[in-house]
């Protein structure tokens, strides 16, 4: 509502403009264009008039009246500006007059009419003592000589032909004015269509996401600044709604993951409180209470260890070490499981030595988990391999069973954090569905890569890269 508020003031205030702006080119440019024209045609009459004041030929005909039939030799001057000329005697009495109306001898000046009471500015604009029926534009000089002043000229031009020429300038920068006006609202619809229209959209989005409404869509489909801005927003929704689902699923899960357990765990000490569990049973459900604690306590440790990679409050500590060593080592700690199971670890190593650059911690946490997924998933009797190999300056390490495999469907699955094949697929079934997710959050912090293949009924290898160096 508030930028449609705004929209609608500021398109009224655009149309104030356009009636202020005609309205001040009206009245505005009217005044300024007559105003030049009355200069312009001023001064052009002034200088006639003054040329024809200066006429050798003028003074010797006002000095001698009986020869003024020659004065109409310089009618032609009002031909060109379409002007009066009327010139008089020091009397104010008309000697040649180049209209129609006026004859010689009548008194065109008042008594005692003198230069000097003339109008300050060398033209005056009315209707000349009354002698026409309508404005005119009147230059008035002294013919002058020796002898003193001889008579006067004057011209006039009709003021209705100034108007006239002033309407028809005014009209074009009306035209103009109306044109460029036009051009604008062109680009005011260009700027609705391609910038408000879809700044609103995007206004609409953002409220949306503000109130929860993460499902929400930006219907901005162009290829500019906005368009860029409306996908980013909508990525930004997709994954926050991503994420809430996420955070409710973990919610749930580590919820299931923790009841179950308590649940036993409160079920076996209140029925041996209560006596329910005899004495000489009570042994075998402690048993119970402790393979329950011990879910309770991996499951924590797991949550903890991806709590400091999600926030990083982990720093990781790179340096150079011998991964085949580290390998070696991890596989000793397996050595009582696998002997019980008749399990072989088989390390196929690179040479004695071979530097990478990790977070050794970090890799030996990989390598546990990996080698605790594949014993888990491994039939008795059955083989893993552990293996290294150096491709491009890149250090490889595979993790290979024979075990149950993975599902084609689940594979997608797998690094989802409580996520959990089948159990009966596995021996164990102590699983918290973290290790693959702690694993593959490991590896993402180092920049390196980490690949699974697997096949039902056949095995599972997982391969992972680090940095090589000398």
């Amino acid at each position: 509502m508030k930028q449609h508020h705004l929209s609608s003031r500021f398109l009224t205030f655009y149309i104030c403009i356009g009636i202020f702006g005609f309205f001040l080119i009206t009245l505005g440019g009217s005044y300024m264009v007559e105003k030049y024209f009355e200069s312009a045609q001023s001064t052009t009459l002034y200088e006639d008039v003054c040329s024809i004041a200066s006429s050798d030929l003028l003074k010797e005909q006002l000095s001698d009246p009986e020869g003024s039939h020659i004065l109409e030799e310089i009618s032609g001057f009002t031909e060109l500006h379409d002007s009066v000329l009327w010139i008089t005697d020091t009397q104010g009495q008309l000697v040649f007059s180049s209209s129609l109306g006026v004859e010689p001898g009548d008194s065109i000046l008042p008594e005692n009419f003198t230069a000097s009471a003339w109008s300050p500015s060398h033209y005056q604009i009315g209707r000349f003592y009354d002698h026409f029926s309508c404005d005119h534009l009147s230059v008035l000089t002294p013919v002058t000589s020796d002898q003193g002043v001889l008579g006067y000229v004057t011209m006039h031009y009709d003021m209705h032909d100034l108007y006239n020429h002033r309407s028809s300038i005014l009209f074009i920068m009306q035209v103009i004015f109306l044109i460029c006006y036009a051009a604008t609202s062109f680009l005011l619809w260009v700027y609705s269509h391609y910038i408000r229209r879809p700044l609103t959209k995007i206004i609409k989005g953002a409220s949306e996401y503000a109130s929860g409404n993460l499902e929400y869509m930006i219907e901005v489909n162009s290829d500019d600044e906005l368009g860029y801005l409306a996908k980013t927003l909508n990525y930004m929704a997709d994954k926050l709604n991503q994420n809430g689902e996420y955070q409710r699923k973990f919610i749930a899960n580590v919820s299931h993951d923790f009841r179950s357990p308590l649940t036993s765990i409160k079920g076996y000490v209140t029925a041996m409180l209560d006596g329910t569990i005899p004495v000489e049973m009570q042994e075998r459900y402690l048993k119970i209470i402790a393979f329950e604690s011990e879910r309770l306590e991996k499951l924590t440790r797991s949550l903890l260890t991806l709590n400091e990679l999600d926030i990083k409050k982990r720093m990781m500590h790179l340096h150079r070490f011998n991964i085949n060593d580290t390998i070696t080592q991890t596989a000793a700690t397996f050595e009582g499981i696998c002997s019980s199971r008749q399990i072989r670890l088989e390390l196929l190593l690179s040479g004695h030595e071979l530097y990478v650059r990790a977070d050794m911690e970090q890799i030996q946490q990989v390598l546990y988990n990996l080698l605790d997924n594949a014993i888990k998933f491994s039939e008795d009797n059955s083989s893993i391999q552990i293996e290294t190999s150096v491709k491009n300056d890149k250090a490889f390490v595979s993790v290979k069973d024979h075990g149950t495999g993975i599902p084609k469907d689940s594979l997608p699955k797998i690094w989802d954090r409580f996520y959990k094949i089948d159990a009966s697929r596995g021996k164990d079934r102590k699983g918290t569905g973290l290790g693959l997710a702690i694993v593959k959050e490991i590896i993402n912090a180092h920049n390196q890569h980490i690949d699974v293949v697997s096949t039902e009924g056949v095995g599972t290898e997982f391969i992972f890269t680090l940095e090589k160096c000398k």
